[in-house]
């Protein structure tokens, strides 16, 4: 057995050198070096590329499409809501922020300074936001007058930058990263309370719908809660190798705090000076690596089909006396057909093999492939592949379209219900504190 032991790992090894040296497929095992693997992945899948500042990242069209598709989806649901886009600078006075203590203590190892101008020392240093409270809220003080200019709701989409000092992770824990911030501001807790849930939901569906992945809506402890703020709401996502939760997104009610400190007030219907009740709110590029956290496999990325950049990748099949002239017009054809039906789909013309295309599109997460050759040419159908679980099908032609809308959509279901049977694999209920002392061990 040993020696039998031995040879195994003397095999790996060398497959390990090999994909090494050509590129080839993934070089850790998630379910036996999680943290390498997740690294690897994300370079290999070409969503990110490592920068020459730590915790910085290059995102690759791969990721922007990913977070442009969130994007659009937010965007159009928080405009229904009333809720207005706004950009406010990336600097902050340091007399601004410190104006809110609580808040600053929060932040206040993780902000990034700008000291210099050129080879000259400022004479104030100027702080990058890590997030946008004192920078926007001092304008909320202007702009609010009385009962009439509230309810006051607006949204920036950004970058924010956080100087982590612990170990930055692609996605997870990054120094700068993209994301939406609402600030809103209301005549009363009600409307503030009412807003913090509807937002809170808008994130569910975000992880839920558009993710495949399943979370829990809840309000964090005191301990946890954002700082300055009344109290915070979340969503919080589930990775199976790691046992542990992780938060996905957080909607706070800010109380009046703020508003007392940025003397943000109001007079109201019966002319009376009143503190407005505020909210924060956002969601950032984590949600993205929480998703390859989530359903990727030891082939690469696992990409649900709704959020994809490209949804079907249509390979052609050569081979020895096939008639490749009309290989390719059948794999254009076959392009134009599912994107006139709505359905994001490319071909792969290039000149590399079949095996290693299948190889590359499976790295990318790309949730169905459509193979092309002459026996499907003879047979006037497609040979279609998913990414989730490797099954294959030949369809007719003529169903192609409805096959992969068909296919697409139990896909995401099928991603879904997997992450929601190992989450609650792990779940367990307990009724008294001693069991919960007892879980934590």
């Amino acid at each position: 057995m040993a020696t039998a032991d031995a040879s195994t790992h003397s095999k790996n090894a060398r497959m390990k050198e090999v994909k090494k040296k050509t590129r080839l497929g993934l070089t850790f095992k998630k379910d036996v070096s999680f943290g390498e693997w997740y690294s690897e992945v994300v370079v290999k899948s070409e969503l990110i590329e490592y920068y020459d500042i730590s915790g910085c990242y290059n995102l690759r069209p791969q990721a922007m499409a990913i977070w442009e598709t969130m994007w659009d989806f937010f965007d159009a649901e928080i405009k229904k809501m009333k809720i207005k886009n706004a950009y406010f600078p990336m600097f902050i006075t340091e007399d601004v922020l410190q104006k809110e203590k609580d808040h600053v203590e929060g932040f206040a190892p993780e902000v990034a300074w700008v000291t210099k101008l050129g080879q000259n020392d400022l004479e104030v240093p100027i702080a990058i936001r890590p997030t946008s409270e004192t920078v926007m809220y001092p304008y909320f003080a202007k702009w609010i007058r009385c009962h009439q200019d509230l309810p006051l709701k607006l949204n920036q989409w950004c970058s924010v930058v956080r100087w982590e000092f612990s170990h930055p992770t692609p996605f997870i824990r990054c120094r700068e990263f993209l994301w939406q911030e609402g600030h809103t501001a209301f005549a009363t807790k009600e409307e503030a309370d009412n807003e913090v849930l509807e937002i809170l939901e808008l994130y569910r569906r975000i992880y839920e719908e558009y993710l495949a992945i399943p979370v829990v809506k809840g309000r964090k402890s005191e301990f946890e809660k954002f700082a300055g703020g009344l109290y915070t709401t979340s969503v919080e996502a589930f990775i199976p190798n790691t046992g542990r939760g992780i938060q996905g997104a957080t909607s706070h009610c800010l109380g009046q705090n703020f508003a007392k400190m940025f003397e943000i007030d109001f007079v109201d219907e019966k002319g009376e000076k009143a503190l407005v009740w505020q909210n924060s709110w956002a969601y950032s590029i984590r949600t993205i690596g929480v998703m390859v956290m989530v359903h990727g496999d030891d082939k690469g990325l696992v990409i649900p089909p709704k959020v994809s950049a490209i949804q079907i990748i249509i390979i052609p099949v050569p081979y020895k006396d096939a008639d490749m002239e009309a290989i390719f017009a059948a794999c254009s054809s076959a392009v134009q057909t599912l994107q006139a039906a709505g359905f994001r789909a490319e071909h792969d013309f290039g000149k590399k093999s079949p095996g290693r295309k299948y190889n590359d599109w499976e790295m990318k997460g790309v949730p169905l492939r459509i193979e092309i050759g002459q026996d499907e040419i003879d047979g006037n159908q497609v040979l279609i592949v998913r990414r989730d679980n490797g099954s294959k099908v030949n369809v007719p032609t003529e169903n192609m379209v409805e096959h992969v809308r068909d296919s697409l959509s139990n896909i995401h279901e099928s991603l879904f219900n997997a992450a929601k049977v190992k989450r609650d694999a792990c779940k367990e209920i307990v009724y008294t504190w001693e069991e919960i002392h007892d879980c934590t061990k």
